[in-house]
């Protein structure tokens, strides 16, 4: 995967000028700011892992700098009462590839009433400025559902945090098949734990997470605990590559902070 970001780099780079044509013209229709979208060189760590930010700016990622902001090597999102409302889920979007077989580690700290989490395998979402679609690793500030596997704007939540779970193949309709944003599909097939007993695992502070994510074997853990386990076996549904973005939760003032966000491939 390393060599295909680089590819990935090399072209965004190629096309630098033109992509900064149309994100102005994005930016003077809709009034919408924009992170810059400059490439960044992805330092290969001692473990493989490869660093997804420089630490001093938003380089590689896109999103609503009137939400996103990097502040003393912390990405940083923040909704005040000052803030104008989001109309929507906003995220801030990583431009250096489309991930498929990865390992996805970092830092992330949240405020009590914050809802936010952390994208992957994701589509953009036609007419929605920073709109993503697909596998969540969940985050909220009470942690309700911290750790679980939420599908957005799509099966809603596939599996609560303390789940083993797989999706079966469906031929019905997405919606028809989400009831009380839960996938009724769903099969738990074994417990990870009591999900009150997860939750006294996850810090009030900062916590780690750690996504792995091979084939369609979905696992998300908490410092270093396992939260989650999905085996998508949904093939009409399923994704096996995509976007990572952070999320902004539309309807909440909040702060959510990142940080040392790195990934790896898995071969």
């Amino acid at each position: 995967m390393y060599h295909r970001f680089q590819q990935s780099i090399r072209l965004l780079c190629l096309c630098a000028m033109g992509s900064l044509f149309i994100l102005q013209s994005c930016n003077s229709s809709s009034g919408t700011k924009l992170a810059k979208n400059n490439p960044v060189d992805l330092v290969q760590l001692k473990d493989g892992f490869v660093n997804l930010f420089d630490g001093k700016t938003l380089n590689g990622w896109q999103g609503d700098t009137a939400v996103w902001k990097m502040k003393d090597g912390v990405v940083t999102g923040e909704i005040t009462a000052s803030s104008i409302p989001l109309k929507s889920n906003t995220f801030l979007i990583w431009r250096g590839g489309s991930p498929a077989d990865f390992e996805l580690k970092g830092e992330y700290r949240i405020s009590s009433k914050g809802n936010s989490g952390i994208q992957y395998r994701s589509k953009e979402v036609e007419n929605v400025p920073f709109g993503l679609k697909g596998y969540q690793f969940d985050i909220d500030g009470a942690n309700t559902y911290t750790g679980q596997n939420y599908e957005e704007r799509a099966r809603s939540i596939v599996a609560f945090r303390g789940q083993k779970v797989t999706l079966p193949a469906v031929t019905e309709t997405v919606s028809s098949l989400v009831k009380s944003n839960v996938w009724t599909p769903s099969v738990v097939t074994d417990t990870l734990g009591n999900p009150d007993s997860l939750k006294a695992r996850i810090n009030e502070g900062w916590n780690q997470f750690h996504l792995i994510i091979k084939g369609n074997h979905l696992q998300h853990y908490i410092n270093d605990v396992l939260m989650c386990d999905v085996t998508d076996d949904d093939t009409a549904n399923r994704a096996s590559s995509g976007l990572l973005g952070l999320q902004m939760h539309a309807g909440h003032i909040m702060k959510v902070e990142f940080k040392d966000i790195r990934i790896k491939e898995i071969k």
